[in-house]
């Protein structure tokens, strides 16, 4: 309404103040400085925003895992078949027993060619959360940047940006934080902010402002549109804070204690062993189901996995199976929050035995 009602006014000499707040309210959660900060439209965004304004050479080597999340993946592809350079993957084992094998098999493929490695904070679809500040600092030791996609960490996993040290991280907050789609934000380390630019070349471009950076000048100003999502993310944050006695530190703790006490209830109806230790858990947990039966991957405009169908239509229950890493490989992927509770993980721990044991008799 506010920006409806005047909009010169609002984008002239409202807009810039209010983002400013938002993004200090921001930082405080995630920990990191406003200044390093500017709000994209989601992760994904963040990291083409970065592949996009970086220069790479032909036989340069950009590294990302198997866990990348695909969009993320052609982004990479993308960006090194613009200039000849070469992704390579790391191949991080899962199911896996310890935090080691992930930085093991990262540093495995590093070379004097690598120039930048886009690793996930929590990986999308097997919902680990890696060690990404032992893998930054391993990588800062080579002189090679570390491109974080933190898609699902703000408001599933305590957050010092700073801290951690990445040249480039990027974050949603319509996931775990529960703001409305489109407020992701992209955190740039302040001796890189000069070569990132935004993926829209706006007015910002040629600005003789010397009030701020230019990295906040040019994102600050993408052409117009709704920037209702990323105003909402300090309401939001403040809003969930006094749902739970002891604010976010307790729902991120009681969010990642039913992800583990869920998984292990699965674990124990399908009687199979957990693919990694409980300290890789946050608030996401994959379990790998029985193979496929299908002679080809599974297509379908509706559904990830033909047993999707079953447990939305017979049993009422939606949660993404996958194919993963290749057919006839599968996963679930379950998700804990606040409004979720046990009982509804055994309702699914139920209807996956059930599915399994008639796949079994066929």
């Amino acid at each position: 309404m506010q920006l409806e009602r005047q909009p010169v006014k609002f984008y002239q000499r409202e807009l810039e103040p209010l983002l400013d707040l938002s993004r200090e309210v921001l930082g405080k959660f995630i920990g990191a400085n406003r200044d390093d900060l500017v709000y994209v439209t989601n992760a994904t965004a963040g990291v083409n925003t970065v592949l996009r304004s970086l220069s790479f050479e032909p036989g340069d080597e950009l590294l990302v895992s198997n866990h990348e999340y695909n969009a993320c993946r052609n982004a990479i592809n993308y960006a090194a078949d613009r200039c000849g350079a070469t992704v390579v993957t790391i191949e991080i084992p899962f199911p896996l027993k310890s935090e080691k094998e992930v930085l093991d098999s990262i540093m495995s493929k590093v070379t004097d060619k690598t120039r930048l490695l886009l690793i996930d904070h929590v990986t999308s679809q097997t919902g680990l959360v890696l060690p990404v500040k032992e893998i930054i600092e391993s990588l800062s030791e080579r002189g090679i940047d570390t491109l974080v996609d933190g898609a699902h960490s703000p408001g599933m996993i305590p957050l010092e940006i700073d801290k951690l040290g990445a040249a480039y991280y990027t974050g949603n907050c319509h996931k775990w934080l529960c703001a409305p789609k489109t407020a992701g934000f992209l955190h740039v380390r302040e001796d890189k902010q000069s070569a990132i630019r935004p993926l829209i070349i706006s007015h910002g471009a040629n600005s003789t402002r010397s009030d701020r950076s230019k990295f906040q000048i040019e994102f600050g100003w993408m052409g117009t549109r709704d920037p209702t999502a990323a105003l909402s993310v300090p309401f939001v944050i403040d809003y969930l804070d006094k749902q739970v006695s002891g604010g976010w530190a307790k729902i991120m703790e009681l969010n990642r204690k039913l992800a583990i006490a869920a998984r292990k209830l699965i674990l124990q109806t399908l009687d199979t062993s957990p693919p990694a230790p409980d300290s890789m858990v946050g608030s996401l947990a994959s379990i790998p189901l029985l193979d496929s039966r299908l002679e080809k991957p599974y297509q379908s405009l509706k559904y990830l996995d033909y047993w999707q169908a079953p447990l939305l239509e017979k049993y009422n229950i939606e949660v993404p199976v996958i194919t993963w890493p290749n057919h006839p490989k599968r996963i679930v992927r379950i998700s804990a929050q606040l409004y979720n509770s046990l009982p509804q993980f055994k309702l699914l721990a139920d209807a996956l035995k059930d599915l399994r044991d008639e796949a079994n008799r066929t």
